[in-house]
């Protein structure tokens, strides 16, 4: 008799200690759900707020697996003697969940904030770039040209995946590596065809720079010839009424070749040309 006490005595304690520790979480899942809120994508999250709710997290869990030892022992040992709550159980596992998916989609927000963070701190010019004379119209396309020509002898295609992968680029070592700029001017509606189906690299921009103009960078991580990057540009052309549009290629090794007063005759040079036109100009 005194053994069965004893053990309805220690099965009650555990009771107790599973609804004090019930009671716990509920009141930190509420926290943890409004202090997650503040993260949002237009906001920048203080340290001392993402560190909080990674320790709240783990602290959570902590609970659900005291909660679970607890459980384990009275479903047990003690079941002859355990008063079991339905409403108390489906509100763990509830707890459980919303816990999990709320602090996930708080590792979601933090990867996207830092993304983007990565993206402008990647695409920001250095000072002593800025007064380059711009390819681009877009800040940001101008920013990732300079990016490219600054880093061009670290850059690697990324390794494909499957094997029908079209994209099976080598990256030839010791080689000249350079970027070829090009414009595309011609009739709009050929433009429109010529710019829906082009088809670039890892490292290529294309911008549509006016109605009638279609500029671009391409990255070439090898040595490549001049006449290799015009029958590239040929290619570009050859689809429907595209074939009458003028090509100006200017060839550059550095961001230094940005600053050269050839860029500022290219509107003249395109004037001149015929459609069909391939033409190099040399910076």
């Amino acid at each position: 008799m005194m053994e069965k006490d004893r053990l309805k005595g220690y099965a009650t304690g555990l009771e107790q200690i599973l609804k004090s520790t019930h009671l716990s979480l509920k009141e930190a899942i509420a926290h943890f759900q409004e202090i997650c809120q503040r993260v949002t994508p237009e906001k920048n999250i203080p340290f001392e707020i993402i560190s909080d709710i990674r320790s709240q997290f783990k602290e959570i869990q902590d609970q659900l697996i005291k909660i679970k030892g607890i459980k384990q022992l009275l479903e047990g040992k003690y079941r002859i003697y355990y008063h079991r709550n339905p409403i108390q159980d489906r509100e763990i596992m509830e707890f459980g969940f919303l816990a999990k998916n709320t602090y996930l989609k708080f590792e979601y927000t933090l990867k996207g904030l830092e993304a983007e963070r990565g993206v402008k701190e990647r695409v920001r010019p250095p000072e002593k770039y800025v007064q380059m004379v711009p390819w681009f119209r877009g800040q940001e396309k101008q920013a990732i040209l300079l990016r490219n020509l600054l880093n061009l002898s670290a850059l690697a295609y990324r390794t494909p995946s499957g094997p029908k992968s079209a994209e099976r680029r080598q990256v030839i070592p010791n080689r000249q590596r350079s970027l070829s700029l090009f414009i595309l001017a011609g009739e709009g509606t050929s433009l429109d065809d010529l710019e829906s189906g082009i088809q670039l690299r890892e490292y290529d921009i294309t911008e549509r720079y006016g109605r009638d103009e279609f500029r671009g960078a391409l990255a070439h991580l090898r040595g490549i010839s001049v006449a290799e990057v015009m029958r590239v540009m040929r290619r570009f052309t050859q689809r429907g009424d595209c074939s009458r549009l003028k090509c100006l290629l200017l060839p550059i090794e550095s961001p230094g070749d940005l600053r050269k007063d050839a860029l500022s005759s290219t509107e003249r040079i395109l004037q001149k040309m015929t459609g069909g036109d391939v033409k190099t100009l040399s910076i």
